[in-house]
């Protein structure tokens, strides 16, 4: 377990911005103590100081999952958000979408979002924007990005896709045995 390089941080930080915008620093500098990014078997793990100290004297080989995993570097060196980042995204999220109920199942299963099964979006949401996906009962579903923004929204026909699937909380069935 390592502290995150210059490049890797840069990446990490510039897709977290896409989803929670300047609010990177709360997560950070938390009222309840201190938190950092480490990298593990090319995992990025979120964990508080006070962690890391107790995770430093377990051996490397030994050590499984040291914090909540955020995500993780693919071989080419892109970063790729999990869907365990969810909780500490969602609470942060400058832009949402809140798909209705006949719908939630479609996203829970990893389908896109279409214009017939979105409930809201947020105002001013651009084109390409990361969002957190909402049930109508505000639980947060997964993230995503929009294909569209919120004017095109209102004007495209009811089977368009209007939110690009990323992550849902399906994905502890569908991949439990890769997710850590």
């Amino acid at each position: 377990m390592r502290p995150l390089t210059e490049a890797e941080t840069r990446t990490v930080f510039e897709k977290l911005s896409r989803y929670i915008g300047e609010n990177i620093q709360l997560l950070v500098d938390r009222p309840d103590g201190t938190y950092c990014f480490r990298l593990h078997r090319d995992r990025v793990y979120y964990l508080s100081e006070k962690l890391l100290k107790v995770a430093a004297s377990v051996p490397r080989d030994s050590l499984v999952a040291p914090g909540t995993c955020f995500g993780k570097f693919t071989k080419t060196q892109k970063f790729r958000l999990s869907v365990t980042a969810l909780d500490f995204l969602a609470p942060y999220a400058k832009f949402k979408v809140w798909v209705k109920p006949g719908s939630e199942q479609s996203f829970l299963y990893g389908n896109h979002v279409l214009k017939s099964g979105l409930g809201r979006i947020t105002e001013n949401t651009a084109q390409y924007q990361g969002v957190v996906v909402y049930s109508m009962a505000d639980v947060p579903l997964g993230f995503g990005v929009a294909a569209k923004s919120t004017q095109e929204c209102r004007k495209v026909d009811p089977m368009a896709i209007v939110v690009f699937h990323q992550a849902d909380v399906g994905e502890y069935v569908r991949n439990e045995d890769t997710l850590m």
